[in-house]
């Protein structure tokens, strides 16, 4: 089968609204991820023993399953004994929670790399608690941990092809929807990889320039 170069202008637009959809998943999974990554790195340094051997345990067991297989509970299972979620809701929810227990070690580690002076020197501008974490400790955190979560940010865009095995129409969904109806998957899967490319590219030389800037 050749290439149909008159089939883009078709593809395109279909494909590119699928994009949105993706990168709109991308990005509240990744605010769900980063906040409730940073809870979890919190309350394993200062919560009771039996409280962080539960958060342990959980983080554990969803750095140990499929993120699809987590999908599937979430969207398949979850509605049979709690809330009916809509597939993006689901998604975002899915993908921020799974990276919230990689981010959560990460965060972890930003928060021991911090230097033991920074602590000190907050208790001699007799900082609060809340003082000391607002301007000093998560600025540092941050800067430290950049790296790592841009890295994980491109990974959960990757992964938010995903979604489509639970019926959120984003650019692989929309892929697929045209290829099935058209028999045109050489056009539609090269786009796709093109469109992947593109965005992914653009991330990675976007993470790579923040951090320049805060090194």
């Amino acid at each position: 089968m050749n290439f149909d170069l008159n089939s883009i202008p078709v593809i395109l637009p279909l494909l590119l609204q699928g994009l949105k959809v993706t990168v709109i998943a991308s990005a509240g999974a990744a605010v769900v991820a980063i906040v409730l990554g940073f809870v979890i790195a919190m309350l394993r340094r200062s919560a009771r023993r039996s409280l962080c051997l539960v958060i342990d345990t959980v983080v554990t067991v969803i750095r140990s399953t499929p993120l699809l297989v987590q999908l599937y509970l979430l969207f398949y299972v979850l509605p049979l004994y709690g809330p009916a979620l809509s597939p993006m809701t689901t998604g975002i929810l899915g993908l921020g929670i799974h990276y919230s227990a990689y981010l959560s070690e990460v965060f972890r580690a930003g928060i021991d790399a911090v230097p033991k002076g920074q602590w000190e020197a907050a208790i001699a501008l007799q900082f609060n608690r809340f003082q000391t974490w607002k301007r000093l400790i998560i600025p540092q955190v941050f800067r430290i941990v950049l790296p790592q979560v841009g890295n994980y940010f491109i990974s959960i865009y990757k992964h938010s092809s995903l979604l489509a095995t639970i019926t959120v129409v984003e650019v692989l969904g929309a892929t697929l929807n045209y290829a099935g109806e058209t028999f045109r998957y050489l056009e539609a899967f090269t786009i796709l990889g093109i469109l992947y490319f593109i965005v992914g590219f653009s991330l990675s030389q976007t993470v790579g320039y923040l951090e320049r800037r805060l090194a």
